[in-house]
This record gives C-alpha cells, sequence and structure tokens, in this order.
C-alpha cells in the first residue's frame, strides 16, 4: 500500500517534499504602460529583422530558371 522511498544522499533533498512555507510571496507588480510599449516595439523590431532578412535573402536561395543553357567551362572541356 504504502511505497518506501528510495534513500536520498542529501538530507534536505528528501525534507524539501514535505516543506511548505507560510510567507507567501509579495504581489507582482503591474506592468507600466510604457514597459508594455516596449516589449510590443521590441518583439516587433525582432520580428521585422526576420521578415527583412528572409525577404533580402530570398534572391540568393533562388535558382536562375535558365540553367539547362548555361555550361561552365570545364564542361566544354578548356
Amino acid at each position: 500500500m504504502f511505497r518506501r522511498r528510495e534513500p536520498v544522499p542529501f538530507a534536505f533533498i528528501a525534507e524539501a517534499d514535505r516543506f511548505r512555507s507560510n510567507v507567501t510571496p509579495p504581489p507582482r507588480q503591474r506592468s507600466s504602460v510604457s514597459q508594455v510599449a516596449g516589449r510590443w516595439l521590441f518583439g516587433l523590431t525582432i520580428v521585422a529583422g526576420m521578415v527583412g532578412s528572409l525577404v533580402l535573402g530570398m534572391p540568393a536561395l533562388s535558382t536562375p530558371s535558365d540553367t539547362g543553357t548555361q555550361q561552365s567551362q570545364a564542361s566544354q572541356g578548356h
């Protein structure tokens, strides 16, 4: 019915499961409007940078459509 716990090398780890604090943490302070706006602006800047790098990098990643007509000098035996 009751399982025995495995021996733990440190006693404070074994007692940590039973410990309950009677001290409540202080309430979280609400963010001001400028802090919220700053977070939104920061996130928007990150997203805009990623989209911009994708837009600028797409031409370098695309392959030219007329690759079949071009031959390198090495394939011509030069």
